[in-house]
């Protein structure tokens, strides 16, 4: 009877032993997670990711380059829809494309430090290490971590679930949900390369903005002689908005067959609409929106026009991942392109969130 209950003892024993030792601990796959990631020279990755907040269920194809220390291009591609838009960060600053409007914005930013998405995998890994609520769950293939997230939408969507495959050590896919933890952006990753560097000269926005087209529009005189960027310098400044450096359709395409107008239908309590005015000037709709209140703001939206020529235009702030489009953001003001409609909320008493939030609740409706 005591030789069985020794031998049942050390078997319990060898047991728990084995068990132990196949359970990794947090502190030794977070610290192995965060300095693969973090820590290689460079990277490419291909990733699709699904937007479910904000009305109709959207899908997006994300590219990524990253080049140590602080060259990134990342292309964001709408399925099914010839659109792309990209953020481009090289030893001149930071740029936001979009080649099918001819357009590119460029800003003095530290991006993507303060408004980084969870495609860029070393923002993620600054994710992990920064939380100290930070749980981690073991599966039979994958570490699972629920992080809070650190981005533009922190405070909307706190909370997100990073999946890792034990055998690369590799994230699979990411999913970032609002405070009762409903799912409203997952980013799956199809493929990522670690220890891929690119040359500066890749990192170059011009080949990634002028088609073989446009190249021959840039340097081309137009008909009264004057190359393109002497056309820009002398555009007429009228209607331009000072605070959003709105453009004159002088040299521009305008890319509608119908404007509509555009309401937000996020809800702030103690705020309404005041005022609606339409404007027709230059041939170019405009219609202002007034909001007044606790949280006041005004909208303004035109139909997008597609430059002539492909120029840098200075833009103040920081570039925005909206889901739905890259925008440019202030303390003060964000602006933002889509489905053939320029937008503009300017506002001293929203914060950034918040305007990112009437940004995403823009939609064809009544406010009546």
């Amino acid at each position: 009877m005591g030789n069985r209950l020794v031998t049942w003892l050390v078997l319990i024993c060898a047991i728990l032993l084995l068990s132990a030792c196949g359970t990794a601990s947090q502190e030794k796959v977070l610290k192995k997670v965060s300095g693969k990631w973090s820590e290689t020279n460079g990277y490419e990755l291909d990733a699709k990711m699904e937007i479910k907040s904000g009305g109709e269920p959207r899908t997006y194809d994300v590219t990524v380059w990253h080049t140590k220390p602080d060259f990134y291009r990342v292309e964001v591609v709408e399925s099914g829809k010839d659109v792309s838009q990209m953020i481009v960060r090289n030893a001149d600053g930071v740029f936001v494309v979009t080649p099918t409007l001819n357009k590119m914005y460029k800003f003095q930013s530290d991006w993507p430090k303060k408004n980084s998405q969870a495609y860029l995998i070393g923002a993620l890994a600054e994710d992990l290490a920064e939380d100290k609520n930070l749980v981690m769950k073991e599966e039979d293939k994958a570490y699972i971590f629920e992080a809070a997230t650190r981005n533009s939408y922190k405070n909307s969507m706190p909370h997100q679930v990073i999946t890792v495959d034990k055998k690369t050590m590799l994230p699979t896919s990411v999913v970032i949900m609002n405070d009762v933890k409903e799912e409203q952006i997952r980013i799956t990753f199809n493929n990522i390369k670690l220890g891929v560097q690119h040359a500066a000269k890749e990192y170059a926005v011009e080949q990634f903005t002028e088609s073989d087209d446009s190249k021959g529009e840039q340097a081309a005189p137009n008909k009264d002689g004057k190359d393109a960027t002497e056309e820009k310098d002398a555009k007429d400044a009228k209607g331009q908005a000072d605070t959003n450096g709105e453009k004159e359709a002088v040299g521009a395409e305008v890319e509608y067959e119908e404007f509509q107008t555009h309401y937000p239908v996020v809800n702030f309590e103690n705020t309404k609409m005041t005022d609606e005015k339409a404007i027709r000037e230059g041939g170019m709709d405009r219609v202002i929106l007034t909001f007044e209140g606790d949280k006041a703001f005004t909208v303004m939206q035109q139909p997008v026009m597609k430059e002539t020529a492909m120029l840098p235009v200075t833009s103040p702030g920081d570039p925005v991942d909206l889901g739905f489009t890259i925008g440019a953001i202030t303390d003060t003001s964000i602006s933002w392109e889509k489905d053939g409609v320029a937008f503009f909320v300017a506002s001293s008493k929203l914060t950034r969130e918040e305007m990112m939030e009437v940004a995403a609740s823009m939609t064809i409706s009544s406010m009546k």
